[in-house]
């Protein structure tokens, strides 16, 4: 199934998800490229989001460019297979091997994402199309975490996810992922 596929077949939680996949699915019709950064009005991004086994906290990374926390993700780049891109961008931000509890799509959002540096160049204003994945790790393994893209990494609560460290417009994607997770776990 296809990256269109799998959007259309996503059932939102949500009033903003459902607006968000509107708004996705408007974006692949109406660009051809939108998994690479070639595509600089926009492009597609996949994120983890980490749990650990109590469902109790979750795994953030400490983001240079937006200099606060933020759960682990990363472009595309070309691949369409987006769960695959959050495991690595995980494995990578992290050090850990987290388990895929579901391999469907737990999550949607898109964020306008500000101007700045990257790498020495500047990079403009554009929008990330997220599409986040649900998996699980040991909260008690050894964590590491890449200098050249944060400065850590650490096991939150789930209060402390919609606090003000959190990157801003990450915020509110937290707290519906969160709201999302506890509803299924009392199903």
């Amino acid at each position: 199934m296809n990256l269109k596929e799998k959007i259309k077949n996503y059932i939102p939680f949500d009033e903003t998800e459902i607006k968000n996949k509107e708004y996705m699915l408007k974006w692949i019709d109406t660009f051809d490229d939108v998994l690479t950064r070639n595509n600089e009005f926009g492009h597609f991004a996949s994120s983890a989001f980490v749990v650990n086994k109590e469902r109790t906290k979750m795994l953030v990374v400490y983001h240079n460019i937006y200099d606060a926390w933020i759960f682990p993700g990363g472009y595309a780049d070309g691949e369409d297979n987006l769960l695959s891109v959050a495991i690595r961008e995980a494995e990578e931000e992290t050090g850990l091997k987290p388990k895929v509890l579901d391999d469907s799509i737990f999550a949607i959002s898109s964020s306008p994402i500000g101007g700045h540096i990257k790498k020495g160049k500047y990079v403009p204003a554009h929008t990330h199309l997220d599409v986040v994945y649900l998996l699980e790790a040991d909260d008690k393994e050894n964590l590491t975490f890449r200098e050249d893209e944060s400065k850590g990494v650490k096991w939150i609560t789930f209060e402390e996810a919609i606090g003000n460290k959190i990157v801003d417009f990450i915020r509110p994607v937290h707290k519906r992922i969160i709201e999302k997770l506890l509803l299924d776990n009392e199903k």
